[in-house]
């Protein structure tokens, strides 16, 4: 499948492999893999962006050309490269402050082996007890014509290719932001306009919860809970979201919690009754709230993670303890009247500022340019 970054891809190896580029690109399972990763280098920030996986590949392809094998030398007789330098190396790269280990030490593989069930290849092998790692050198190697090429380098500069495209991209998003920021109180109907886009199903999973968050941080803001152990003695307070962590975190479900309620919200893009169930598995069947990135009704998305429960599930006491456990259903037209509320209640400025905030602290981003060079070398 080609997309407007594949053009990208082919210059990189036109530029490696001259006549025998097409070929090259054909015949590479691994180059097709990353061309079906870098889908949305140039959809802007909005769309979902692949760091982890193709990271993963770069970190031991880099360490594969600075001990010199793409040009020489038997790879196979390498004792690996150490986990500890492949991560640090990972979160140096952009946008990459955060990563987890799940790509280097599993996902990577699970992924590539499902659109590429057939090969005989496995991309990234690993030594458990030595916790050392290769690539498989198979896939960086390819014969054209008894004339043989090695991809390693060329692979690394696709990915940094990528890279510096949603480098670029998620700049311009946080300067548009920041534009809008100067015109919130003489254009406010520009800056609604805006956020709204960012609340769609389309969106960057990491946007969406970023922007829902901010919804609904400042949604909530006003409202008031009393509360208090004696009846002649009862506290006033303001209900308080607080994101947890990052997104995409192992945080054990939890991606915001309310303050003094503590009420926890998952935000999900799946309708997927497992994913669900897991979630609430993970935090003792406490009552949680899905945040969920989909137009559907409530009634229909609840309708569906039960119909689907069934399938799996004969036993209706576990399925109704499951579905007793989800507290609350929010979807995109949920988000968007409380986003109508939030804005009435003049929070529209607050809720912009917040999610250059959180963008920034997602996406590693720094104000200071010489900061904020943090490119792949």
């Amino acid at each position: 499948m080609e997309h407007s970054f594949t053009e990208t891809i082919k210059e990189v190896l036109a530029k490696h492999f001259g006549e025998y580029s097409e070929e090259v690109f054909k015949r590479s399972e691994l180059l097709q893999y990353i061309n079906e990763k870098t889908r949305s280098a140039n959809r802007g920030s909005k769309s979902r962006s692949s760091f982890a996986n193709l990271y993963a590949i770069y970190v031991i392809v880099e360490d594969y050309i600075q001990k010199g094998f793409n040009a020489q030398g038997d790879y196979s007789t390498y004792k690996g490269a150490e986990f500890n330098k492949l991560f640090t190396r990972q979160r140096e790269l952009p946008f990459g402050s955060k990563l987890q280990n799940h790509a280097l030490n599993n996902r990577m593989n699970s992924e590539f082996q499902k659109y590429f069930p057939k090969s005989e290849y496995t991309p990234i092998l690993r030594d458990m007890e030595t916790n050392r790692y290769w690539i498989n050198e198979n896939l960086l190697k390819i014969t054209i014509q008894k004339e043989a090429f090695n991809l390693a380098a060329a692979i690394n500069n696709i990915i940094e290719e990528y890279a510096s495209t949603k480098q670029d991209s998620f700049q311009r998003f946080i300067k548009a932001c920041q534009d809008l920021v100067k015109i919130e109180s003489s254009q406010p109907e520009e800056v609604e306009k805006f956020i709204s886009s960012l609340v769609q199903p389309n969106v960057d999973a990491r946007l969406f919860e970023i922007v829902s968050y901010s919804i609904l941080k400042y949604f909530y803001h006003d409202q008031k809970i009393f509360w208090g152990y004696e009846m002649d003695k009862l506290n006033e307070e303001t209900l308080k979201l607080y994101k947890t962590g990052r997104t995409n975190a192992n945080d054990g479900g939890i991606d915001f919690v309310m303050k003094p309620l503590g009420k926890f919200f998952q935000v999900t893009e799946t309708l997927d009754f497992k994913k669900y169930f897991l979630d609430i598995d993970k935090i003792q069947k406490y009552p949680i709230t899905f945040v969920i990135k989909s137009t559907e009704g409530v009634g229909d998305i609840t309708t569906k993670i039960r119909a689907n429960a069934k399938k799996s599930y004969s036993i209706q006491a576990i399925i109704d303890k499951y579905m007793s456990c989800i507290e609350e259903i929010i979807n995109i037209p949920m988000i968007n009247e409380r986003f109508s509320s939030a804005v009435k209640q003049g929070y529209l400025k607050h809720i912009l500022d917040e999610i250059i905030l959180q963008s920034k602290v997602e996406f590693n981003y720094e104000d200071d340019e010489d900061e904020n060079e943090n490119i792949i070398n």
